[in-house]
């Protein structure tokens, strides 16, 4: 129901800062009142944190109080007011009241992360315009879909939402949306990494990366020892999908390296860059966009955006023969986005979660910012004094310092694993 439209459905609700009529009418036939006024009566009260107005009309003809009426009504259905009561109160208590313990862990959590110093590089601290937008009323709309072809109706202001963030997720990058596309749904970067091999694979491909110990990840599935090897594995396991990027390399990736072999092997070239996005936005590292076919990352970390998945992938004509696996069709054109796009929704996922997509937005707004470079150029210049002060001290760390913001101490040489020397 368009809830606009009163004349039709005989309804007026709005949520304002003043109090709007909301007429709620008598099942009798209708009858004109000349004296609006003097024949309804106001009662306010408070839902969800708005302020609202019941206009109730009077019997017709009646010139008896709201008390008088309010009786009949009590009388009509004794237990009527009593539930209107408690639809009231419902969502009115803050956090602290609706529930006690909850509330005291999440203080504690609170306390925690701002008495602690958090050197956990996929962690970061969201600013409160990101708070208010991942607390706000965005969560209760359902919106199965893209921005223009969705499931459900009502969301016009989430396709605005969306579109906007589209919008600013290309430009915190400098991509052409010409050639490029994205899509702001995905739940995580394993979520965004998982639909790009829904919609790119068939059964029996593979993938190929780089394994933990090497700098990639757990959801980049196979693995090749290192670079000198790459060429030689691709060769002879032939990934329809060749990643690069990872969460625990500290220096610069040879994207133009893996270029090379991707186009020998005619593999899709994706990066995940969710540890370095943040850097990669503030022009303080090497991009990948310029060699890769579709990159994917987190929306946190260094991004200090909310928690979440995002996918940047080619569109329009090809520019060389990237990503000509044998499955492609020989077309000079790049067909990702239709195939990622129904491999997030509906084959991964369901409806976006509206709130992080407005608060990635702010974020994103955030990163065009001559502060978030500065903050960014800090973030270097602080993992790159704490390396000095390890090495200074005889610490070995893995490739002897960082490029980036991640700052790997190895303590094999003490015989010791990270989660035991952290307790």
């Amino acid at each position: 129901m368009d809830l606009t439209q009163a004349a039709q459905s005989g309804l007026s609700l709005g949520f304002h800062s003043s109090p709007i009529p909301l007429q709620l009418l008598d099942q009798k036939p209708e009858t004109r009142i000349d004296n609006e006024e003097n024949q309804t009566e106001d009662e306010q009260f408070s839902i969800l944190g708005h302020q609202m107005c019941i206009k109730r009309p009077r019997d017709n003809g009646s010139q008896s109080s709201s008390t008088t009426n309010s009786s009949k009504r009590v009388a009509m259905d004794p237990g009527l007011e009593s539930r209107r009561a408690m639809v009231r109160a419902w969502g009115n208590h803050p956090l602290s009241t609706a529930d006690p313990e909850i509330y005291e862990i999440m203080e504690k959590e609170k306390q925690r992360q701002f008495k602690g110093i958090e050197l956990i590089a996929s962690e970061n601290f969201v600013c409160r315009a990101v708070m208010d937008a991942l607390g706000s009323h965005l969560t209760n709309k359902y919106s199965e879909g893209l921005p223009g072809s969705r499931y459900y109706t009502g969301n016009q202001n989430i396709d605005q939402i969306e579109l906007i963030c589209w919008s600013r997720a290309l430009a915190a990058f400098g991509l052409d949306p010409d050639k490029w596309g994205v899509n702001v749904q995905p739940y995580s970067c394993t979520s965004a990494n998982f639909s790009v091999y829904t919609g790119l694979l068939l059964p029996g491909d593979r993938i190929m990366g780089l394994d933990s110990p090497s700098g990639g990840h757990l959801s980049h599935g196979y693995y090749t020892p290192g670079g000198k090897k790459m060429e030689e594995k691709a060769m002879d396991f032939r990934p329809k999908i060749l990643i690069c990027g990872g969460s625990s390399y500290p220096r610069e990736w040879d994207y133009a390296r893996f270029r090379q072999v991707a186009d020998k092997i005619g593999a899709v070239l994706m990066c995940d860059m969710a540890h370095i996005s943040g850097l990669v936005a503030a022009k303080e590292c090497v991009s990948p966009f310029e060699y890769c076919d579709i990159v994917t990352s987190t929306t946190h970390k260094s991004l200090r955006g909310p928690r979440g998945g995002i996918i940047f992938y080619r569109k329009g004509p090809r520019s060389r023969k990237q990503g000509m696996s044998s499955h492609d069709d020989g077309s000079s054109q790049y067909d990702f986005e239709e195939k990622i796009n129904f491999a997030v929704h509906p084959s991964l996922q369901g409806g976006p979660h509206n709130n992080h997509i407005a608060a990635l937005a702010i974020a994103l707004k955030q990163v065009a910012t001559p502060d978030y470079k500065a903050y960014m150029q800090q973030v270097r210049k602080n993992a790159q004094a704490l390396a000095s002060a390890l090495l200074r001290r005889k610490c070995k760390l893995v490739t002897g310092g960082t490029d980036n913001h991640l700052v790997l101490w190895d303590l094999t040489t003490w015989g010791l694993a990270g989660t035991r020397f952290h307790s």
